[in-house]
């Protein structure tokens, strides 16, 4: 469980899972359930944020990409199980 939090901690990935998971879940509660369209605005956020970061002088970090769609998903099946 510790490597779990010292992985999260570590470039602030716990911010990118909240991040897609509020943007695919609002989106589903706006948009009354339309999947395509909350997966596609994580997928959009995700690679805004990594471009945003590589144009400040960062490198492109995949894991960082990979944990806001993992939000994402996480955003939709919370919202699967709700409604």
């Amino acid at each position: 469980m510790k490597k779990i939090f010292e992985f999260l901690k570590k470039s602030n990935r716990y911010k990118h899972l909240i991040g897609g998971f509020i943007v695919a879940f609002y989106l589903l509660v706006l948009s009354m359930g339309h999947y395509f369209c909350a997966a596609f605005a994580v997928f959009v956020a995700a690679s805004c944020l990594e471009y945003k970061d590589k144009e400040h002088g960062c490198t492109w970090d995949w894991i960082d990409w990979i944990c806001t769609l993992g939000g994402g998903l996480i955003g939709i099946l919370t919202y699967l199980i709700i409604f």
